[in-house]
């Protein structure tokens, strides 16, 4: 088990005091088996009227009204959690899901339901053609050993790049470019999953990474750097009968969750971008907008 510290920082400036519309925040984590909230705290500058509700996949969501106008609007989120994910877990699976192709049970396809399904548009089958370069010649494929080379190919074929415009590539532009966002590598490796016939969904969080702890004591040892820290972060999970929803990093090349810190889960990557609203006001009143996450082991 890992103590967590989250912090989380979105800042807009604007040239003169502008109104604000609702907005919508996706910051608080849920609690399952693998991973307990301990502490939240929530603040908003200007002040705000705040609601939560649950969403068509049972995210937290915080809804937020304001009154008042503002140079300057701020929202900062704190979390306190205990994290159980498991570097590399082995997976437990159902017999008949050990190696590809299988078929999910009939009392799962229903609810699994559009999670099965491509979003994106392929008419060249190009998606297709990539992923099924991992497929055996001679037959069946194990299906833990597929999907960890789908994910660490995308790792290490794909340039990590950050960008802060609205929006994820589809995953033809993620391909035709060579290099995406998480969002757009997560993405990426849905709809590539999804080809092959399995039940994928897009994961929005944050990322653990433990280099950007304060130095370990003398002798102490040095972490490996992955890439996403500072950010809201994106990756995968496939639904695997035996083993359930695992996770998949695309961008690190990692399968499972130690460094995961899961927020939300979604169909598609509009449904879980941690932070939207508008302004009240002409589009030359914005200057700017800045983002700072921390995560860090607690009481470090």
């Amino acid at each position: 088990m890992t103590r967590l510290t989250v912090r989380h920082v979105t800042l807009y400036r604007y040239r003169r005091p502008v109104g604000f519309g609702e907005h919508r925040l996706m910051f608080r984590p849920r609690d399952s088996h693998d991973l307990r909230l301990i502490r939240t705290l929530l603040t908003i500058e200007p002040a705000a009227e705040v609601r939560w509700l649950h969403d068509v996949f049972s995210n937290s969501i915080a809804i937020a009204g304001f009154r008042d106008q503002a140079t300057e609007l701020r929202f900062e989120s704190e979390i306190e959690i205990e994290h159980y994910g498991l570097d590399y877990p082995e997976f437990l699976l159902e017999p008949t899901a050990r190696t590809y192709p299988f078929s999910y049970s009939s009392d799962e396809v229903p609810d699994l339901g559009r999670t099965m399904e491509r979003h994106y548009p392929d008419p060249d089958r190009r998606v297709d053609a990539w992923v099924k370069d991992f497929l055996q010649d001679s037959g069946d494929t194990d299906t833990a050993d597929l999907l960890g080379r789908i994910t660490r190919a995308i790792n290490n074929s794909f340039i990590y790049q950050t960008r802060y415009a609205i929006g994820t590539r589809s995953p033809i532009e993620t391909l035709e470019h060579g290099s995406g966002t998480c969002r757009d590598l997560a993405l990426f490796m849905m709809e590539a999953v999804r080809s092959l016939g399995l039940a994928a969904r897009f994961v929005s969080g944050y990322l653990y990474e433990p280099v950007l702890d304060p130095p370990p004591a003398e002798g102490g040892p040095a972490a490996a750097g992955i890439q996403g820290g500072g950010a809201t972060h994106a990756w995968v999970q496939v639904y695997l009968p035996g083993a359930g929803w695992v996770e998949f990093d695309p961008t690190n090349g990692l399968v499972g969750g130690a460094n995961l810190i899961r927020v939300a889960v979604a169909r598609d990557p509009a449904q879980a971008v941690p932070l939207q609203g508008g302004y009240l006001g002409a589009p030359e009143d914005f200057i700017d907008m800045e983002v700072d996450v921390k995560v860090t082991a607690a009481g470090v």
